[in-house]
């Protein structure tokens, strides 16, 4: 059901309610992080996404774990954003509203997302030459990377941008031969 045009429907207003509520209040930035950070600790557990998205659950439990979360690193206005997801049973869409407000947050600064898929863990240098070979390849002011590690790269990178991409890896290239190869056969 997440993929599906019911949980787009629910999605975009919540994140959207939220883009409201940070500008209204100039915590955009703010918010930004919050939901940074809601995304890595969700992605570290896998227990609090069962934990929360468990109908079993009572919503003031889930409420006290959400509390107790968000109480040093959240803004409080975000932390009754949550309280809000779990009042209304929204909360299982947790993730997919921040990565929704993220997308908006882009496009508020006009920025694109590039994610980089590389063998090995990209430094400064390198993910700067990335950044760059984005902004020329696209119009936007600035470039968010989220990289991932595939060492069956072999080496080099592919970059996605959108329905672009870069590959520039040499899995890549490798095949790029092989299918030349093939035609000339």
């Amino acid at each position: 059901m997440k993929g599906s045009s019911f949980s787009a429907e629910v999605v975009e207003p919540y994140a959207e309610a939220l883009m409201s509520v940070a500008k209204e209040h100039d915590l955009v930035d703010r918010f930004g992080e919050d939901v940074a950070a809601l995304l890595d600790t969700l992605k570290e557990s896998e227990e609090l996404q069962q934990f929360l998205g468990n109908p079993i659950v009572k919503a003031d439990d889930k409420k006290a774990v959400l509390e107790q979360i968000g109480r040093e690193q959240l803004h409080p206005y975000m932390v009754n954003f949550l309280q809000i997801l779990v009042d209304r049973r929204r909360i299982l869409f947790l993730g997919d509203v921040c990565k929704q407000y993220q997308a908006l947050l882009r496009e508020l600064k006009q920025a694109v997302l590039a994610q980089v898929i590389s063998t090995v863990e990209l430094n400064e240098d390198q993910k700067q030459v990335v950044r760059q070979k984005v902004l020329g390849m696209t119009n936007a002011q600035d470039v968010e990377l989220e990289t991932q590690i595939d060492p069956d790269l072999l080496g080099g990178v592919i970059i996605k941008v959108g329905s672009q991409v870069v590959d520039a890896s040499l899995r890549g290239q490798l095949r790029r031969i092989g299918v030349s190869l093939s035609r000339s056969t």
